[in-house]
């Protein structure tokens, strides 16, 4: 299956919005991880294993490993473990990735080769080319920012380009250009709830991931009354901090499922 075929199954299977975002900072780790060496794999694997049956996606940030010695190796491993023991899980690579079209060539087969991601997070401010080495990849998806949820999402991000803001515009060019292949979804922040439900109207059933909720102050009720679709799905609500560092003790995996499927039975009554 493809990725949004994937992420449409994982919606019925398990019947969960709910996506764990894998940010792993060791300064917050349990204190058995403090001298391991492969804690950064270590960790998320726990953590991954523990929270898999609540999941509809894993969103593991490439930053929070690449900073380390030996990061960008246990997220190649993080997402081998992830293939192999929760198959059904689709992987989303957050790393907002934007260049020239050669750049990105090489881009694209960092997330989907060496990595093996399902989808990856795009920035489209460069444009269709910058773009086009991933929506050729049509059994991975491209998940495009279009408005964040951070405070300075409003800087640039609602700017008016001829007659509407520049979300609104990348929303529908997206929607209605760039997704000929279908393996197109948009990141579109829950601490910015009224946007979500104009951009849930300009794309009709898009997948949309939904970051902020949580640690950023998005409200998860808010973000299922203006975003979800008709069939009550449609959206990727990504919850990192929250999960991850559940308890800093030695209950962190069986902390971290609880918060997990707290979270994921949030959105089922929001929902419903």
């Amino acid at each position: 299956m493809n990725f949004i075929d994937m992420l449409r199954a994982r919606w019925r299977t398990a019947d969960s919005l709910l996506c764990v975002g894998l940010d792993p900072d060791p300064a917050r780790f349990p204190a058995a991880f403090r001298d391991d060496g492969e804690a950064l794999f270590a960790f998320c694997r726990d953590i991954a294993d523990a929270t898999a049956e609540y999941a509809c996606a894993f969103k593991p940030q490439i930053a929070y490993f690449a900073a380390h010695d030996g990061g960008e190796s246990a997220l190649q491993r993080l997402l081998a473990h992830l293939k192999a023991a929760h198959p059904d899980v689709p992987v989303i690579l957050d790393a907002k990735r934007g260049d020239i079209g050669s750049t990105a060539e090489q881009y694209a087969v960092e997330a989907f080769d060496r990595f093996g991601a399902d989808a990856v997070t795009l920035n489209p401010y460069m444009g269709r080319d910058s773009a086009e080495p991933f929506l050729r990849r049509a059994d991975r998806g491209c998940v495009f920012l279009c408005h964040t949820s951070n405070p300075g999402a409003r800087d640039f991000q609602e700017l008016d380009v001829g007659g509407e803001p520049l979300y609104q515009r990348i929303a529908r060019t997206i929607a209605g250009e760039w997704n000929a292949a279908g393996n197109c979804a948009l990141v579109v922040g829950a601490t910015f709830p009224e946007e979500l439900k104009v951009i849930r109207g300009l794309v009709g059933d898009m997948p949309l991931l939904i970051p902020g909720v949580g640690a950023q102050g998005g409200d998860a009720l808010a973000v299922v009354r203006n975003g979800a679709t008709a069939d009550g799905t449609g959206l990727v609500v990504n919850s990192s901090r929250g999960i991850l560092y559940a308890s800093s003790g030695e209950d962190y995996a069986e902390a971290a499922a609880r918060a997990a499927r707290e979270l994921r039975d949030l959105l089922r009554r929001a929902r419903d």
